[in-house]
């Protein structure tokens, strides 16, 4: 990961129109007021706290074609308006000195999803990462600029900023009303992947048949969450679970539990098969587990083989015949112990915890009668952000159960872009 100077949010992107501006893909912003740390020095340096949906920016390239005011609608409706004062001020009270930030604004490109094109009344659950209507206004070649130069980029600093943290927070913000009219929940804690709860499986074609649907039952402590749910119900903050929606599995909180686990399979496996570290079909193999963004040509391709049985290139044969023997060895791995891999893994104090937090706007970022947002409310964000680092702290200081000794979580190594 490059080397990133922290750069403050500055006020103009508190203004109700979006920024026709060129951005980073990401931006490390240093906390106002980073306080210190009230749990153990273990956890020191463990947590990580960013925004997904709080961006500004749409780079000017990008509107040439575009209606700016069907943007600045979109703009206005998709973003997390005030996720970043919940993050400073969870930050401050965890004595974390910064967070992570995502510029470019979502009415653009959603990092919460897979990569692609969404189409037009594309609902909550089935939108990719180049977000409607900029999936109509841009050129293929525009399409492939914006994962290029943003997704992958923050993908890759994403991965390497959360690597070896245990819990990791993201801050969402959530509109007023349902559909229906019906106001929310002050505070939503989500945890639990969509496709965990119809079918409790993982949706085909999305993540390698490996991942065990059982893990998408819940993606952080769910003594971390009933401690953030209790303490804020205890300073006045209503609170519901994985309501109105759950996570997606394009979303940042679930993708990143399938990196980990992954990851752990990977130097369970290595430890007890050393002489498969150096060989390029496990590699290859590895590299198609840990590829949850969906970025990767060559993993496509041999998912493609293994899955969907499709033939392989004519001077490739041999190598994806290797390679469909290496994910057999991984595959027979895993089953020969399946339980007490899977459960070992699962219920580990020392697995890490993903978790999105979704703050209501209307209590952190003020409106007017037209819904068009006037004006920050940064006194009810410290609040909010102040009782989630106090929940936290007691979680790391009281709550948490000791990890097994024999459990260690390696981080994933960085995935190859295609």
């Amino acid at each position: 990961m490059e080397h990133m100077e922290p750069v403050p949010i500055s006020p103009k992107e508190e203004g109700r129109s979006f920024l026709a501006e060129d951005a980073a893909p990401l931006r490390i912003v240093p906390v106002a007021r980073p306080g210190g740390a009230r749990y153990p020095d273990a956890f020191v340096g463990r947590i990580a706290v960013g925004t997904v949906h709080d961006g500004a920016y749409i780079p000017p390239r990008f509107l040439q074609r575009a209606d700016t005011d069907v943007v600045q609608d979109t703009y206005v409706r998709e973003r997390d308006w005030g996720a970043a004062l919940v993050a400073d001020a969870l930050c401050a009270g965890l004595g974390i000195q910064s967070y992570s930030h995502i510029d470019i604004a979502r009415a653009l490109m959603d990092f919460g999803r897979f990569p692609g094109s969404t189409p037009e009344n594309a609902d909550h659950y089935n939108r990719f990462a180049i977000n409607h209507p900029f999936s109509v206004y841009l050129s293929f070649e525009e399409k492939k600029a914006v994962l290029e130069e943003y997704y992958d980029p923050i993908s890759k600093a994403l991965d390497a900023r959360i690597r070896g943290h245990l819990i990791s927070i993201s801050v969402h913000t959530y509109d007023t009303r349902n559909r229906s009219g019906t106001v929310r929940p002050q505070v939503s804690l989500v945890s639990r992947a969509l496709g965990s709860q119809g079918g409790a499986e993982v949706p085909v074609g999305v993540f390698d048949p490996l991942y065990p649907a059982v893990l998408g039952e819940f993606t952080c402590d769910r003594i971390l969450r009933d401690r953030i749910s209790l303490d804020l119900e205890k300073d006045g903050i209503p609170v519901a679970h994985n309501y109105p929606y759950l996570l997606p599995e394009g979303s940042v909180e679930v993708r990143s539990q399938v990196w980990f686990f992954f990851a752990f399979l990977k130097a369970q496996f290595e430890q007890q098969n050393p002489g498969t570290v150096d060989d390029p079909t496990f590699a290859a193999v590895w590299e198609m587990l840990l590829d949850t963004n969906l970025r990767s040509t060559k993993s496509e391709e041999l998912r493609s083989y293994l899955h969907m049985y499709r033939k392989a290139p004519e001077d490739e044969r041999q190598f994806f015949r290797e390679a469909r023997r290496a994910y057999e060895a991984v595959h027979g791995f895993l089953h020969r112990d399946h339980d007490r891999i899977i459960d070992q893994y699962r219920f580990s104090p020392e697995r890490p915890s993903s978790l999105g937090i979704e703050i209501r706007k209307d209590l952190i970022w003020a409106f007017d009668r037209n819904d068009q947002p006037e004006r920050p409310r940064p006194e009810q964000a410290w609040q909010i952000g102040q009782c989630l680092a106090r929940a936290i702290t007691q979680y790391l200081a009281e709550d948490r159960p000791q990890a097994p000794k024999d459990l260690l979580i390696h981080p994933p190594t960085e995935r190859a872009e295609s």
